[in-house]
């Protein structure tokens, strides 16, 4: 600071620091009004935050996310999208007061406006250490002097001034740069929209795992209650033979009682000492023996009464399906009709 005037001095390297604080990092100029600030504490131009939001966003929808281009940081957006961001007014004020100190930095020891050509160091001609570079040689592509366009090796070769090949060259030079800061949106848009596929990947992957292994536990039911209607088949079979053949283990229990009690008693009367008793009794024993022995004919089970072979599940046709199940693209109404088929089969093999 000028200690008499009060006024800022600035050297050329402050001033072109302070241009560097003041650029846009998307269009590289010095800021347009609005500046606005993002959460992460950056600014950008209202109108490049717009056109980057705009490639993010391109059909419009209502809010939105875009990442700083300084320091990646996500931007989230409301429904009133970059326009709801807040400005900056003290950038605002900034750029303001440094563009009049540079209208004004003629008189007064202000600040004084960026290098000019005067100042800068001019190149010298390699080969006339006294001349400088102020022509150029468009043939050849490089700069070069007067004396080497009249007596030297450009001196068949078609020259420019400077001026001219600068403001050319700085042209195509700035539309490279914009070509490359649309370029680099494009790239950031795309790594955006790369990011938010792989989360929509990963969601997508993790809802048909859920929906897999609800598709197994569906099975896993069905079988369950498929095995507890054969098992109840089997038990109900087990039960009514069992309970024939106890019943004819009690008849055979009825009927051998009467005959042990039969064969005691005509043993008893075998005791009697007296003739004439014995003989009426004899033939009363002889009588009912025979009808008991007669009777003891009982109804058996048929051969292979007691085999259950008849209840072999056969799976091989279900193994081979479950086996060969894979994923294959359709619609619900295809996947109900293939449950269907599923439970028809096992139905077969039960039949």
């Amino acid at each position: 600071m000028d200690i008499q005037t009060g006024q800022i001095v600035s050297t050329p390297s402050t001033l072109e620091s302070l241009e560097k604080q003041l650029s846009c990092p998307i269009c590289l100029d010095m800021f347009t009004k609005p500046v606005v600030i993002l959460p992460c504490q950056h600014n950008l131009c209202r109108s490049c935050a717009n056109d980057l939001y705009d490639s993010r966003n391109p059909y419009h929808f209502s809010g939105g996310i875009f990442r700083c281009p300084t320091c990646r940081f996500e931007v989230v957006l409301d429904r009133h999208g970059v326009y709801g961001l807040q400005r900056n007014l003290l950038v605002e004020n900034i750029i303001d007061i440094y563009k009049q100190q540079l209208e004004n930095g003629g008189g007064g020891g202000g600040l004084e406006p960026p290098l000019k050509d005067k100042d800068t160091k001019e190149l010298m001609c390699q080969e006339h250490e006294e001349e400088r570079i102020n022509i150029y040689c468009v043939t050849c592509q490089v700069p070069t002097c007067s004396m080497c366009k009249v007596f030297g090796q450009h001196k068949d070769c078609e020259v420019s001034p400077l001026k001219s090949i600068y403001e050319v060259q700085k042209a195509e030079l700035k539309n490279s740069v914009d070509m490359l800061a649309a370029s680099n949106n494009c790239m950031q848009a795309m790594i955006a929209q790369l990011e938010d596929t792989c989360k929509t990947v990963e969601e997508n992957s993790q809802l048909q795992k859920q929906r897999l292994g609800e598709k197994f536990d569906l099975l896993y039911a069905i079988l369950e209650e498929r095995k507890a209607q054969l098992l109840d088949h089997i038990t109900q079979e087990q039960d009514e033979k069992v309970a024939v053949v106890q019943s004819l283990v009690q008849q055979y229990n009825e009927q051998l009682q009467a005959s042990t009690k039969l064969m005691d008693r005509a043993s008893q009367s075998m005791d009697n000492s007296n003739i004439a008793e014995f003989l009426i009794s004899a033939k009363k024993f002889i009588a009912e023996a025979k009808d008991t022995a007669k009777n003891s004919q009982i109804q058996r089970p048929e051969p292979g009464f007691e085999k259950m072979d008849h209840f072999t599940l056969f799976t091989d046709d279900a193994e081979a399906m479950l086996a060969k199940m894979d994923f294959r693209a359709g619609d619900e109404e295809e996947e109900e009709e293939e449950e269907e088929d599923f439970e028809e089969a096992e139905e077969e093999e039960e039949e």
